[in-house]
């Protein structure tokens, strides 16, 4: 075929044949270009209805515009042959140059998300691929990653399995429902893809065998090999959201590409990662660990709020040590009822170690007996019994942390020995008084302010030095005016407690996020407020509530870029918070950003699963993931989680005013209005909120609406 013209292309060159056909060069003779020319096979359109089919599906791929997608210029037929016309890409396949070895990181997560971005593309226009695969990704020689054959996998019958257990094409990227000969969705592309981005880390494929059926019962049956036996100085983050998207159970992959993209590129800009890049070795790099909630061994089981103080202390000295990278409290604490598998716990946190605890206290006696886990290995790095006075239990969680240190050999600075040695009080008592307010005061609900505020107190009575007393103090009178009750002297309290914290402990993180938050959200002094946040992050950039608290100002005041900014970064801290991204899904919607809307909301929806795992009765975590569903199009099952959020707190302002977002976003837009009035005879006050929420655009000029606004001044 060689210098022959087809049609106005002139064949130039063969590049390639398989199963579907064989690719040529040629030359455009019409408008000068150099175009790859697929002719397909016979066979591949074997009846009318597999050519509509084809024609159908070709179209929609020749309709995607995208840096880092194939451009199909024609789909055509001459001399009794059916081809497609694409642009003609110089480089190597990515088949060809995983052959080389091993990919440095970084260049492999810029393939990965070059390749993220194209599939963001087509997913976003309704187009899956289907046949995601190393010889399908071209590496152009300047980098650019660059997706062929869309519109092709389909017709291939890559999507299913025969039922002798044959495959066309090649079965060591196809997701487990497509080994299974199960319908699939574009969540098969994102497993795909992780296989791609495995693959050229390990430089192998992750699931390899001597035939295809060996191949396909690894993929729906066998564990992956997780990729830090293969190569050690793969970052845990990076290894975590390769086993996400090759996670066997649709439901646990990655929604969406943007919610995959959302986690690869800040790993690919990642200090920790360019070390790697450098080829540092695993000592050098920063060390991890999540500490468990301690097992409470007392024969009183109300002694659970005194356990998890223990821990969440622990957590609190270790986040101040800069060479240590510390799982958040809500991360860690979901695995309470949940031990088992440390090795597998420790991968799903992403860290490398785990400190496990229990806690027997009796009268004026405790024991505290801790565990350091090494993952890679499953052996304890360290144990030790403390049996001593209650009394003693401040030294006690000072040594627990400098021991971690220790056997993690990681450096401390004279600064850091003097902030894990400086105890919030020196009395138990209060101690004790503070961590059943702290307890109370993440419940979320007017109820368990109010109880967190007499704890707190009698904290404070105990010890009138207790900084973080006041903290928490300022935060409960902050959450009470901002959702339940605007009477200003919920407002001067938070003021005068934030500012009493700050005077009695300058360099208390939590003290700065408190005064920040009442600042701004009470008193609209962002210019201090924004002050009081850049300094709680400098002291601690570890801690969730800065961030949190700083974007929710920043959103406040319609600075919605530097709030995405803000609640990324909030998530990273926390990423087991569902408020962040459910605050973040909805910035990007009021920016336009639907796909990263979508993924956010995809998120949101996946934690709040997981926290109901544990928290079954958490109506604002039900609400909210009403209102992730609604979003998502699943009107039904977004007005039955709405529904059991109302059965367990039907007297709650907030909830009552978040219902009725839910219902007028799912147009009922009366019974939205009925659930608004029902919110402000509970006490619901916030006509600022209101007046301006987007969620209710639809009844904006109701008369009822506005009748029940003008209550509200």
């Amino acid at each position: 075929m060689l210098d022959q013209t087809i049609s106005h292309y002139k064949i130039l060159k063969k590049l390639g044949q398989g199963g579907m056909g064989v690719v040529y060069k040629a030359e455009d003779t019409k408008l000068r270009r150099t175009v790859a020319l697929k002719f397909l096979a016979p066979h591949v359109l074997s009846s009318e209805g597999e050519k509509t089919r084809f024609v159908r599906e070709a179209q929609a791929a020749a309709a995607l515009q995208h840096p880092n997608i194939c451009t199909v210029h024609e789909i055509d037929e001459a001399e009794g042959q059916t081809f497609i016309a694409m642009a003609f890409m110089e480089g190597k396949s990515l088949t060809e140059i995983i052959k080389e070895g091993p990919m440095e990181l970084g260049r492999a997560l810029d393939i990965a998300i070059q390749i993220a971005q194209g599939l963001r593309e087509a997913h976003d226009k309704g187009v899956v691929h289907r046949d995601i695969k190393s010889p399908n990704i071209m590496i152009t020689d300047k980098g650019q990653a660059t997706i062929l054959d869309f519109g092709l996998a389909k017709l291939s019958g890559q999507t299913k399995v025969t039922k002798d257990g044959a495959t066309v094409g090649t079965v060591a990227y196809m997701s487990p429902e497509q080994a299974q000969g199960r319908e699939v969705d574009h969540r098969t592309d994102i497993w795909a893809l992780g296989v791609c981005l495995y693959e050229m880390i390990a430089g192998r494929l992750p699931y390899k065998a001597e035939n295809d059926s060996a191949i396909l019962y690894g993929i729906v049956h066998e564990d992956l090999e997780p990729l830090s036996k293969i190569r050690e100085e793969i970052p845990v983050e990076l290894e975590w959201v390769i086993e996400k998207a090759l996670a066997k159970n649709v439901e646990d992959r990655y929604q969406t590409v943007a919610e995959l993209l959302a986690e690869l590129r800040p790993l690919r800009h990642a200090g920790e990662l360019e070390a790697v890049d450098q080829r540092t070795t695993a000592k050098e790099k920063k060390r991890s660990i999540a500490v468990l909630p301690f097992i409470n061994m007392s024969a009183d089981k109300e002694q659970e709020y005194f356990c998890d103080g223990i821990a969440e202390d622990i957590i609190n000295d270790l986040t101040k040590v800069e060479g240590l990278r510390v799982a958040a409290r809500a991360s860690s604490f979901a695995f309470r009822d949940k031990r088992g598998d440390v090795r597998a716990i420790g991968r799903k946190l992403g860290v490398e170690t785990l400190l496990e605890g229990s806690v027997r206290k009796a009268g004026n006696r405790v024991r505290i007996t801790t565990q350091l886990v090494n993952l890679a290995d499953g052996y304890h790095m360290w144990t030790e019994r403390y049996d001593r006075e209650l009394k003693d239990v401040f030294e006690i969680q000072d040594e627990i942390a400098n021991n971690i240190v220790q056997a993690l050999k990681v450096k401390l600075t004279e600064k850091e020995k003097r902030a894990i040695g400086k105890a919030a009080t020196k009395d138990v008592k209060a101690y004790d008084y503070y961590l059943r307010g702290r307890k109370f005061f993440h419940q979320g609900q007017r109820k368990g302010y109010d109880f967190a505020l007499e704890m707190y107190s009698r904290a404070i009575e105990r010890d009138p030095d207790y900084a973080l007393s006041y903290a928490g103090m300022a935060d409960c009178y902050s959450y009470l005016y901002t959702d339940f009750d605007k009477n200003a002297v919920n407002l001067e309290k938070a003021i005068t407690a934030s500012q009493k914290a700050l005077e009695l402990d300058p360099e208390l993180a939590e003290a700065h996020a408190s005064r920040g938050f009442a600042l701004s959200s009470l008193n609209k002094d962002y210019v201090e407020a924004e002050k009081e946040f850049e300094t709680a992050i400098q002291l601690n950039p570890k801690i969730f509530e800065p961030y949190y608290f700083y974007a929710r100002s920043c959103r406040a005041q319609g600075n919605l870029e530097k709030a995405i900014e803000l609640f990324q970064k909030a998530c990273e801290v926390n990423p087991d918070d569902y408020q962040a991204p459910s605050f973040l899904a909805s910035t990007y919607k009021g920016l336009g950003m639907t796909s990263e809307a979508v993924a956010a909301y995809h998120r949101r929806l996946a934690i709040i699963k997981k926290h109901l795992e544990l928290n079954p009765d958490d109506a604002r975590a039900i609400y909210l993931g009403a209102n992730a569903l609604i979003e998502l199009g699943e009107e039904d099952e977004g007005l039955e989680w709405a529904n059991r959020s109302l059965a367990l707190d039907p007297q709650n302002p907030l909830l009552l005013y978040n219902i009725a977002c839910i219902f007028c976003k799912a147009g009922r837009h009366e019974e939205a209005i009925d659930y608004l009035e029902s919110s402000l005879k509970t006490g619901y006050a916030s006509k600022e909120w209101a007046a301006t929420d987007p969620d209710f655009e639809p009844i904006r000029d109701h008369p009822r609406f506005q009748r029940a606004l003008r209550k509200l001044e």
